[in-house]
């Protein structure tokens, strides 16, 4: 009887600091994270229990006549070709499961495609992985912190 109380104790202590990790680590990518050129950085937060990422600050936000803020002439919808880069939000969707942030996509405004996304925390990166498709052909991206 004891041994088995030992156990159940164990094992509940295990899914107790399981569960608080779990509640801790959903909101670990929120904050500010560099590009790996670090030329551009993102503001991940949390709305309604999803993950966004938005566009705050570039190394280059001016056009070359140092006035202009570039806009995101590269979109394949016209319409939005003369939307600002500076504070568009390029992360959208991500929920998370099972220790990773899932289901998003990733905008990149240098190509103006869009890309179904995963990331993954790893220590203090973050990996940023779009893929078309299926994730096994896709490209992994590594955030820092700034």
């Amino acid at each position: 009887m004891m041994k088995h109380m030992k156990q159940l104790t164990l094992v509940l202590g295990l899914c107790i600091a399981s569960l608080a990790g779990f509640s801790q680590s959903s909101n670990a990518i929120n904050g500010q994270w560099l590009n790996p050129e670090k030329d551009g950085k993102v503001e991940i937060y949390e709305s309604s229990g999803k993950y966004y990422g938005k566009l705050v600050w570039m190394k280059d936000p001016y056009e070359a006549d140092g006035k202009t803020p570039r806009k995101d002439t590269k979109n394949k919808d016209a319409k939005l070709r003369e939307r600002s880069i500076m504070n568009l939000v390029i992360l959208t969707g991500f929920k998370f499961e099972k220790g990773k942030w899932v289901d998003g996509e990733v905008y990149d405004p240098k190509s103006g495609k869009t890309y179904s996304s995963i990331m993954t925390l790893k220590g203090d990166k973050l990996e940023l992985r779009g893929y078309i498709g299926t994730p096994l052909l896709g490209r992994t991206a590594i955030f820092t912190r700034p």
